[in-house]
């Protein structure tokens, strides 16, 4: 898609799909294409153009910023293709990023097509493990937090005669395939074309709106708290409504038990389904959780979590990349910490995925001690684990908790 953006980043965009890469050397080229793109653009093409625009940015932010790398030099930058990656078998792969680079950092959100790279040399700040980029990521976190949209993930040739009753009060409805994007349907016409999707992949089906638009507000990580004053601590006007904020949601509490938000970056996705906005632009939603103003937190659910840095939104890009800098993320001590728990993390959810399976998870994708925790604690340090394990139990999410269920 970038290639079409101007004529001067198709070279760009075709050295990326061949080589694998574009180095530093190339970056000033790159650059200077991007900032030759004219937004003109409406509807689903805006949203490339405003991709192109952050990734600028973020490359400009990166490049020779002490700051950002652990060696405390300020290196340069190399923008490297996953599945390029992912095509070199273990050894070599972890020999080429151990030789090249300091600091791996990913996109977010990246594509549920794109298996991550598992790296724990050289560090890497981004999602762990393929699963952590995955469905199964969504309905761990309901799981473990008793807070999410109305979900059903349900196994490929599972075939459905007529929606879930805990679904009619939706008028659209979110259904991900396995290992793509997710598309927004009407609640009218759905049940035609999940099955069609059901005969060839499992599929995640979630309550997305009761009319127009969900409202949809983005957490940064780590967590900007806001300070309350001590000087005002004596003078609380107790009839003035209190203002809430999404980052003391008790979700993001539960999941923090879980989950290093301190020592990591990306952004966890809250959806309101019952708030109505309407199609036009004017009305357009609040993106940050510090525009966005809340008397309660019932009707507000986690929708997703993605690690890395976000490339979808200036303001939610910006917002994270001070935040890698003001919480010093990039330094030796804090890396060291994240990758620990990322090893947590890891364990939490592979041993829920398990959980859910009728075999063992990866059973036969490799051989060695059965357990998940083995399996991991030998895989990590840089090699391709197998794919993400598809579901074979239905699964349903709501009213607080994870049910397993016969359709």
């Amino acid at each position: 898609m970038m290639g079409n953006l101007s004529p001067g980043l198709k070279t760009h965009a075709v050295t990326m799909f061949e080589v694998g890469k574009l180095s530093d050397e190339s970056l000033d080229s790159f650059i200077a294409e991007l900032g030759k793109v004219t937004d003109t653009a409406e509807g689903e093409a805006k949203r490339y153009f405003d991709h192109a625009f952050t990734l600028r940015d973020t490359i400009q932010f990166l490049r020779y910023n002490a700051a950002i790398d652990p060696a405390g030099v300020g290196a340069g930058v190399d923008l490297l293709r996953c599945e390029s990656l992912n095509s070199l078998d273990a050894s070599t792969c972890s020999r080429v990023l151990n030789k090249n680079y300091n600091l791996l950092i990913s996109m977010a959100p990246l594509s549920n097509e794109v298996r991550t790279v598992s790296s724990s040399s050289p560090y890497h700040i981004g999602p762990p493990v393929p699963e952590v980029n995955s469905v199964w990521l969504k309905m761990w976190m309901y799981h473990v937090t008793g807070c999410g949209p109305v979900s059903f993930l349900l196994a490929k040739g599972t075939r459905l005669l007529h929606l879930p009753p805990e679904l009619y009060p939706y008028e659209r409805l979110m259904i991900t395939t396995w290992g793509h994007e997710s598309t927004i349907v009407n609640t009218s016409n759905v049940l035609m074309a999940l099955n069609e999707a059901l005969s060839h992949s499992a599929v995640l089906l979630q309550a997305y709106s009761k009319r127009n638009e969900a409202e949809i507000v983005y957490v940064t990580f780590p967590f900007d708290k806001p300070e309350t004053d001590q000087n005002d601590s004596n003078h609380v006007d107790e009839e003035a409504p209190k203002k809430l904020d999404l980052v003391n949601h008790p979700a993001l509490a539960k999941l923090s038990n879980f989950v290093d938000f301190e020592h990591s970056c990306g952004y966890v996705t809250f959806i309101n389904c019952s708030k109505q906005y309407s199609d036009r632009q004017d009305e357009s939603p609040p993106i940050c959780s510090s525009n966005v103003d809340i008397d309660s937190f019932d009707d507000w659910k986690l929708l997703d979590m993605y690690l890395g840095v976000p490339l979808f939104s200036t303001e939610v890009n910006k917002h994270t990349c001070d935040l890698l800098l003001s919480r010093n993320l990039c330094t030796e001590k804090s890396l060291i910490a994240l990758t620990d728990s990322h090893r947590r993390l890891v364990l939490f959810l592979l041993d829920f995925i398990s959980e859910y399976q009728v075999v063992p998870l990866a059973e036969d994708d490799y051989s060695g001690p059965g357990d998940a925790k083995s399996f991991v604690c030998q895989q990590m340090p840089g090699i391709n684990l197998p794919p993400v394990p598809y579901p074979t139990r239905n699964l349903m999410f709501s009213t607080n908790s994870l049910t397993e269920i016969t359709v």
